[in-house]
């Protein structure tokens, strides 16, 4: 805790000399530049006045004008980010950048909402549709001037050679394949471990939980499925439909398919991935007021996953983060109520495996009768070719992802999140206007995905946590493998919401997740089958370890909390070095120096270095080896950071068993003085021989790629790219901060960062690494990016008389007519 403290001192310092420094800023402003639009669709004059850290806060005369000034402004700032989100999501890819895109649309097509409108638009409200039109209008009103005008052209649109598109406000609602999804690809994964070895030795892949407390969900192969039947082509049609768009030199030139790269070693640890958030009451802060505080982390790019915004309308004043192509806000407050969300892992996919007809093999066996698929014609347009036409295909339970006509199977999955009402995030025009507790309430109870923990503060001092999301009820099997499609396992409808835990204003005086398991003891989870793969929990025990501390907080410590470098797995692994020695100096110097190991990844800790290194990259796979059938060590082991779920072998290192041999303890020892030695030999060829002179930051670092800098020159990619930026941190440090085991590049974290003071809004904090815009020659395409780095923020204002005051460019609207 003394550490802690520290640090928090430290961010209390940041946080007056960021206090004193926003006053000069606001006070020295010499002039705001000014601009001027005219555009068609707007009803009343309406206003942007960019802030200096670049958050753009909109002022409109009525709600539905604000939705189209905030499109309007996503595509003022993030033209080609939303633009290509929108391609990929449409299936699209392929009319602009060619052939090599083709099925990767054809994926994208499989993935899209395809049910009733009517349904779809009154799932999220009556004046949704409304909101959609308003925030489509005005995205193409922009579109309208960037193809007028070559100057508000992004870069990215001239050195590909094509101009942005005209939007559909179904199209906001029918790309679905954007949201983090589970769990069809581990139920493939654990088919093949089931294949090659056993469903236990699945167990050291990913672990399965039951509630907060319990542990050792035994799952079993349903009756009917082979599991060694799955071909590879089903997770690779499924990652190309939910997968980011990746651009090559022999892509753009026709020669390589789109879809990742055969022999490409994971670069995300899938127990890592997730967020942080919590809310503490008004008896725990040094305030006197409700703290709310929130940093999701996501994949890292350039330009960023999200966007700060500042909805302004009479009786309507929302600020926050959202993805920019999207209307509303979905991480904020809105003068009344403060909202921050992590992943809550419900089960919402199912893959289903199917019989075909061998006579037909556009049919499948369902309950003893031959059913055909629904065929939809589509065709898609090709660069410099002529159109593809491709068929659709669906069984009754969703789209197909591969037909194995030599074997005569078909695979198609089922998601919840193909259901009306579930386009991502889009549900959060709902709750963002909610006033009150009970409001917000009604409001999760009809959110749909991705299912997700919302933590609430409001200015009455109350707090509270509500998880949300569509439930399948699975019947009579688990959901953790895949299925016969024959009728045997049928989603018997969804679980009312109100079945989800919930609490409010709980006597600990705050309320947090971390993706962790945070069903409660006791709950009837082997019944009701929420989920049983959770992420890690070590960022969330590091959480409660310092909020469960009998003291206030103050909004420092909440920023500290997000900084906190605290390895609760370092501390867990490096314990159980006590007592070991070695007679190689080597070796007893590196041990000498991780047993004198406070566990915190400093950017400029030595022993972190060697930890992170020793465990990753040497520890982790070793223990697979021991552990698994030799047949099964690849399914385990996928290397880098798939090298066996962490919370597995740090469980098998803790407790070892008969799987290391007749002397399990004395064979782990000899694991981990054997895999050490390893690890300081990479170190020194990377670092020195001087094991104090180590840094974790010489290694660990941060890097925000653009999508094309594998296919532009030098000087491009230096404007395109930013970074690196040396860091501390893990992927299980509360200051989340993923790496990939090749370079070290961290690949996912908090790049979004927000800590807010429930009533006293103006002295909220937030950071957008590595900047608010889109456009690589803003001032603000980078200017947070060493904000981020140093764990530092800006203030999140929200006042009128505060934005006027921090005020850079102003930016008029006048409705063309």
């Amino acid at each position: 805790m003394e550490s802690f403290t520290k640090r928090a001192l430290a961010a209390c310092s940041l946080l007056a000399l960021m206090g004193t420094a926003a006053a000069a800023q606001t006070q020295g402003v010499a002039s705001v530049a000014e601009k001027t639009y005219r555009v068609a669709g707007l009803t009343s004059p309406a206003e942007i006045i960019v802030d200096r850290w670049g958050v753009p806060h909109l002022y409109a005369e009525n709600t539905y004008d604000v939705f189209f000034v905030q499109g309007f402004n996503a595509a003022r700032d993030r033209l080609w980010q939303i633009d290509l989100w929108r391609k990929r999501g449409l299936g699209e890819l392929a009319r602009d950048f060619g052939p090599a895109y083709v099925e990767q649309d054809r994926m994208a097509r499989q993935f899209l909402y395809r049910g009733d409108m009517y349904r779809e638009w009154l799932a999220y409200g009556s004046d949704a549709k409304r909101i959609a039109q308003r925030y489509t209008d005005g995205v193409n009103a922009f579109v309208t001037l960037a193809r007028q005008d070559a100057d508000l052209l992004p870069l990215e649109f001239k050195l590909l050679g094509y101009q942005p598109s005209y939007w559909l406000p179904e199209d906001v609602v029918r790309i679905r394949s954007h949201g983090l999804t589970r769990n069809l690809d581990s139920e493939i994964e654990r088919a093949a471990v089931a294949c090659a070895a056993d469903l236990k030795t699945d167990l050291m892949r990913r672990t399965l939980e039951v509630d907060a407390e319990t542990t050792g969900w035994e799952t079993k192969v349903p009756e009917g499925l082979d599991p060694c039947a799955i071909p590879p082509q089903v997770a690779q049609a499924y990652d190309l439909g939910t997968g980011g768009v990746t651009f090559t030199k022999e892509k753009l030139a026709g020669g390589q398919r789109a879809g990742r790269e055969s022999g490409q070693v994971p670069e995300i640890e899938p127990t890592a991935l997730g967020s942080n958030n919590w809310a503490i009451a008004p008896a725990k802060t040094t305030t006197g007021r409700a703290i709310l505080a929130n940093d999701p982390h996501r994949a890292h790019g350039a330009p960023s996953l999200r966007y700060i915004t500042h909805l302004n309308a009479p009786g309507f004043s929302v600020i926050g983060a959202g993805e920019p192509s999207l209307p509303g806000i979905s991480i904020g407050h809105n003068g009344k109520i403060a909202f921050g969300l992590t992943i809550f892992s419900i089960d919402q996919e199912d893959l289903y495996v199917y019989d075909l007809n061998p006579a037909d093999r556009s049919q499948y066996s369902y309950q003893g009768r031959w059913e055909p698929m629904t065929t939809v014609a589509d065709e898609i347009p090709v660069k410099g070719q002529s159109d593809r036409k491709v068929g659709l295909r669906y069984t009754r339970h969703g789209p197909v992802l591969h037909v194995d006509e030599a074997n005569n199977k078909a695979y198609a999955v089922r998601a919840a999140w193909l259901e009306p009402g579930m386009a991502p995030y889009f549900g959060s025009i709902d709750y963002m206007r909610a006033e009150n507790w009970d409001e917000f309430l009604a409001a999760m109870n009809r959110w749909g995905s991705p299912s997700e923990n919302q933590v609430y503060a409001d200015i009455d001092g109350n707090i509270g946590w509500k998880p949300g999301g569509l439930t399948p009820v699975r019947p009579n099997w688990d959901g953790l493998l895949p299925v016969p499609g024959d009728g045997r396992y049928e989603w018997a409808g969804y679980r009312d919401m109100d079945e989800l835990p919930v609490e409010y204003n709980p006597q600990r005086n705050w309320v947090g997740s971390a993706n962790q398991n945070n069903l409660p003891a006791g709950y009837p989870n082997a019944e009701k089958k929420i989920g049983f793969e959770w992420t890690d929990p070590s960022r969330f025990n590091r959480i409660s370890e310092v909020l469960d501390a009998d003291r206030k907080f103050g909004l420092e410590d909440s920023m500290a909390l997000q900084a906190d470098n605290t390895s609760i797995q370092g501390r867990r692994v490096t314990a159980l070095l006590d007592g070991l020695q070695s007679s190689d100096p080597e070796l007893a110097e590196a041990l000498r120096l991780l047993t004198s190991w406070n566990g915190v990844l400093t950017a400029d800790s030595a022993a972190g270095a060697l930890y992170e290194v020793w465990f990753m990259k040497h520890l982790r796979p070793a223990v697979v080896r021991a552990t698994v059938p030799k047949d099964a060590v690849e399914l385990v082991d996928k290397g880098g950071v798939r090298s066996g779920e962490p919370a597995a072998i740090i469980a098998v290192l803790e407790q070892p068993d008969q799987r290391l041999g007749s002397d399990p303890a004395e064979a782990r020892n000899a694991l981990l003085l054997d895999t050490l030695k390893p690890a300081v030999s990479e170190l020194k060829s990377k670092l020195g021989p001087d094991m104090q002179a180590w840094r974790w930051a010489s290694l660990h670092h941060g890097y925000f790629q653009h999508p094309l800098a594998a296919v532009v020159g030098a000087e491009e990619r230096r404007l395109l790219d930013v970074g690196p930026f040396p860091k501390g941190g893990s992927g299980f440090t509360p200051n989340a901060t993923t790496y990939r085991t090749s370079d070290f590049r961290i690949t996912a974290g908090g790049s979004f960062k927000m800590v807010l003071d429930v009533g006293n809004w103006d002295a909220s904090r937030a950071v957008n690494t590595p900047g608010q815009s889109g456009d690589p020659n803003s001032p603000h395409y980078r200017d947070l990016a060493s904000l981020w780095q140093q764990e530092q923020y800006f203030p999140l204002l929200y006042s009128r008389e505060g934005v006027e005051g921090a005020a850079a460019e102003r930016i008029r609207l006048m409705p063309s007519n």
